[in-house]
């Protein structure tokens, strides 16, 4: 098939296009800025902009599936509103021109971020709730763009969306936020840890189960592509484990960690470098819901998370194999 890939270049749009390709599809790649994790895999570049709707035309046109991934991650809310643009004018742009191409299936990818963590004591499936307007910039835009693609189901579009939690895993050229994560417990950067944790799952299962929903996904529905639940100590436990380094494994109080954040925010500032932690990290890190059900994606798209550990041990190869780690 010919198959239409926004987001190609960051973490999961590397690791699926290469699959895609693999698989003997036709990959047309969405290039805005750079493409610099595409240049060892044929996919066919056009150059666009989400915010451009004419510039997607060449993109979509004459494509059998469209994969929406491109979207603004942010931990520091959206100071110049592109999160919001990105996040919300982008899904509505691609749904639009994939009507007017008559696309056979439009899969947007959203995030867990998208949905209401709270009641914490209580699993987290596809019938909770979405963020209204009360929460993180990110976390409102991700919702508004997972209505803006299933209000387009109701005008034709067969549609429909997949949610991973926190994503880690190889093949991350930029490298992510998570990805850098794994970078810091590495090389001892981050001095000391908070009480919290993710629920973590690997880009490689992520993009097997996005290949499977191609044929298996049903119009309308929502899947969650959760793994497994781990906290920080653990996973740095994980990363000392799998990488012969010593990792830091202490931990201190939520409230310390906050009344370091106007240090840690003058630090950014004056060295022009992104944060080690933010008030909304650490709010993700303490209030994200550990029961997060994958049993949706498990019995219709064949959806089956590996050990946490694997990943972690496969990351560090890779980062260690290209350059990143010494």
């Amino acid at each position: 098939m010919k198959i239409a890939v926004t987001g190609a270049n960051g973490h999961v749009g590397v690791n699926l296009c290469k699959e895609l390709i693999a698989a003997g599809h036709e990959v047309r790649a969405l290039m805005h800025k750079h493409f610099d994790g595409l240049k060892d895999i044929q996919v066919q570049i056009v150059k666009g902009d989400l915010l451009q709707r004419e510039t997607l035309l060449p993109l979509v046109d004459g494509v059998d599936i469209v994969f929406n991934l491109a979207a603004r991650i942010s931990i520091t809310g959206d100071p110049d509103g592109m999160v919001k643009r990105i996040n919300t004018e982008g899904p509505a742009n691609m749904v639009d021109i994939a009507l007017a191409c008559k696309v056979k299936r439009f899969i947007h990818f959203s995030s867990i971020h998208a949905f209401q963590q709270h009641p914490l004591n209580q699993p987290l499936d596809e019938t909770r709730p979405l963020v209204t307007d009360k929460g993180f910039a990110y976390d409102m835009s991700k919702a508004t763009g997972e209505r803006t693609v299933m209000a387009a189901v109701s005008k034709g579009l067969d549609a429909f969306v997949l949610s991973p939690t926190a994503i880690i895993g190889p093949a991350d050229p930029e490298p992510s936020l998570i990805g850098t994560a794994v970078l810091d417990l590495y090389n001892n950067k981050i001095p000391s840890l908070v009480p919290g944790g993710y629920d973590w799952i690997d880009v490689r299962d992520i993009v097997s189960a996005a290949i499977s929903a191609i044929e298996k996904g049903r119009t309308g529905e929502k899947y969650l592509l959760a793994g497994h639940w781990c906290s920080l100590k653990e996973f740095s436990g994980l990363i000392q484990q799998y990488s012969g380094r010593k990792t830091v494994k202490t931990v201190l109080p939520l409230w310390s960690a906050r009344l370091g954040l106007p240090f840690i925010n003058l630090y950014s500032c004056l060295t022009g470098t992104k944060p080690l932690y933010t008030s909304e990290s650490l709010t993700i890190i303490s209030e994200g819901n550990r029961m997060i059900s994958n049993e949706k994606a498990r019995r219709e798209l064949g959806f089956s998370p590996r050990p946490l550990g694997d990943t972690i041990k496969d990351t560090i190869l890779w980062f260690r194999e290209n350059g990143y780690l010494t």
